[in-house]
């Protein structure tokens, strides 16, 4: 990982962007959603993570998140360790899911190329971690994030996108809750 992209300061909001490996789109089916959002759900009450805006798309997620803990690199690390080891039993077991082999034995080559992993690696190990240091520039990446639906071309709108942070910026709490942090900036209007 470059020393570009570090967790600096502990207690500030960070951009995370981070796939699946070789870009496989993943997430085409409710289940492989759910342990994102369960997952997600699971780092709000019981790690400390404070999400202000994020977008599940087919390989890849984008968030703006802080940890009130003060250790935004290990939160991400279990987040992804778990939602890993979740996602690939998963797709094991999954009997509908038609790609199984391919994805798991391209996880399975991924993590021969790595030595931290012991058998299939299911994320990409980069995040990116950008600090976010004024309303401007977190509403310039929540602006990104919304939009990258409508850019891949998946809705018109980012708030049709069902995985989106975009929908609670729209008062729609009903798939994943945020933290009110992006709202007290003043960011509703964008």
């Amino acid at each position: 990982m470059s020393r570009k992209y570090k967790f600096k300061n502990p207690t500030a909001a960070y951009f995370v962007s981070f796939a699946t490996v070789y870009w496989i789109d993943v997430f085409t089916r409710q289940a492989y959603f759910s342990i994102l959002e369960e997952s997600i759900k699971h780092c709000r009450k019981e790690k400390g993570m404070e999400v202000i805006a994020y977008c599940f798309m087919p390989n890849h997620i984008h968030m703006v998140f802080r940890s009130d803990k003060g250790n935004p690199s290990n939160l991400l690390r279990d987040f992804k360790g778990f939602t890993s080891r979740k996602l690939i039993k998963t797709i094991e077991d999954n009997p509908q899911e038609s790609r199984k082999e391919w994805i798991l034995s391209m996880m399975e080559q991924a993590g021969h190329r790595n030595s931290n992993v012991k058998k299939r690696q299911f994320w990409q190990q980069h995040n990116k971690p950008i600090e976010l240091w004024s309303g401007k520039v977190i509403k310039q990446k929540i602006d990104y994030i919304h939009k990258n639906p409508v850019v891949q071309g998946f809705v018109t709108d980012p708030i049709h996108w069902k995985y989106s942070s975009a929908r609670n910026y729209a008062e729609d709490d009903t798939i994943l809750k945020i933290d009110n942090e992006g709202m007290h900036l003043g960011l509703m209007d964008f």
